[in-house]
């Protein structure tokens, strides 16, 4: 018996070295940073590469912690879901108060398990959305250099279940976060790592992170079931194509109009060709394949088409388009639909993330009582605008039964006509 003791005691020594030795050479000491202006601007460029814009506009936020803890949160709403064994926590953020507590679905008062749902939902949002949190109330932001890079500090000085924890976000060329080392009050030692990498856009635009590793015992945690989107965007542009008769639009074959009476346009959308005509040229561009385009000067044919007049007569037909059809345009790949209150009433805010000549442009559509579109403020970095209104004005039901607007006018007084609109089969 005394040999066994023994060997237990030599265990434990050699187990207590061993953690001693290891936190010698892993413990890290929190660094000290800069608190500024610099620091916020580096900040900001954070903000922006994870679009930030999309976090604040996402309305429903789902995911599960490990397997384990799973939740559904109404962000906008203050509500969560929380959900673990036969226990589940209908959470108002704002007011704990007004929370509910079920065990086995029966309704019940248990301040035990509330504080759990707090805890749990404190811990196990931070994993998902923590690099939209680092302005939030509490946070204090500091510029450090790290490995010869500037890095961010973010120390949260109240707020959630452990204030005093501190984080360095380690950011890549872009400003897109890809690691953090922590100091926090739950794991004893300093400047533990764990990366936020492969990041999935969610239907709302907001970048999640699928996985993180963490340099303490490698472990591994599972992001991959975090969505976000959202329902009130989306039933709110199927009102508008159901306003503008959007199915009869899907049928349209042929449309035709013309642009300030500059330039004009007979699309075949079946085949997706169309001929785009200005001055003396006319280019009948087939967008899907650039090379089949064929150009004409007073209507004789070049033999070998010029590619600049193509490349030309497609960004025209991206931008004349646009103005013609833009409503009916809602769904379409890379958009992002979120809800924005506009003298208290919603409007609709499109963000398209590809195609066209400029992804990244904004629109919020402003509706009338029936849901079609009044005007719409532009957004587009590109040319400096931000917010610039424009009237969405004389809707025509066209042959076909679709509807479409066939003038424009901007805030400077500008109109713009879309000449004598069709659509037919």
């Amino acid at each position: 018996m005394k040999k066994v003791f023994k060997f237990i005691g030599i265990l434990l020594l050699v187990l207590f070295v061993a953690v001693g030795v290891y936190y010698f050479v892993n413990n890290e000491p929190l660094p000290k940073g800069k608190k500024g202006i610099e620091a916020d601007a580096l900040a900001i460029k954070m903000f922006n590469a994870i679009n930030h814009e999309a976090y604040e506009n996402t309305e429903i936020l789902e995911w599960n912690f490990r397997g384990e803890h799973f939740y559904k949160w109404r962000k906008k709403d203050g509500f969560v879901i929380v959900s673990w064994k036969n226990n589940k926590v209908f959470l108002n953020t704002a007011q704990p108060e007004k929370s509910e507590v079920f065990i086995n679905d029966e309704k019940v008062q248990n301040q035990v398990i509330l504080k759990q749902a707090e805890d749990f939902f404190n811990n196990d949002s931070f994993w998902l959305i923590a690099p939209y949190k680092i302005f939030d109330a509490g946070t204090e932001r500091s510029i450090v250099n790290y490995k010869g890079k500037d890095a961010l500090l973010i120390t949260y000085t109240s707020g959630g279940s452990t204030p005093g924890d501190s984080y360095l976000w380690i950011l890549d060329e872009n400003y897109v976060p890809t690691s953090f080392k922590m100091w926090t009050k739950i794991i004893p030692i300093g400047g533990v790592s764990a990366t936020w990498s492969d990041w999935n856009t969610t239907a709302s635009g907001i970048k999640l992170p699928t996985k993180h590793t963490l340099s303490l015992f490698d472990m591994q945690l599972d992001m991959r079931s975090g969505k976000g989107y959202n329902p009130n965007a989306d039933a709110l542009a199927t009102k508008v194509l159901k306003a503008i008769n959007h199915e009869a639009y899907k049928k349209t074959r042929y449309l035709e109009w013309s642009f300030g009476g500059k330039r004009s346009f007979k699309w075949d959308k079946d085949n997706h060709i169309v001929d785009v005509s200005w001055d003396t040229i006319r280019v009948n561009l087939q967008p899907n394949n650039l090379q089949k385009s064929t150009v004409f000067y007073n209507e004789i044919a070049q033999i070998t088409a010029n590619e600049k007049i193509i490349k030309r007569a497609l960004d025209i037909f991206n931008n004349d388009s646009f103005w013609l059809v833009a409503p009916h345009k809602l769904f379409d790949d890379g958009t992002i639909r979120s809800i924005k209150k506009i003298d208290k009433k919603d409007a609709l805010l499109i963000k398209y993330t590809t195609g066209g000549s400029t992804p990244g442009d904004s629109y919020i559509w402003i509706l009338d009582e029936n849901y079609i579109p009044k005007n719409y403020k532009m957004f587009v970095p590109s040319m400096q605008m931000n917010g610039v209104d424009a009237t969405w004005e004389d809707w025509i039901t066209t042959e076909s039964g679709t509807l479409l607007p066939t003038n424009h006018t901007f805030e400077s007084g500008n109109k713009l006509s879309m000449g004598d609109v069709k659509g037919y089969n």
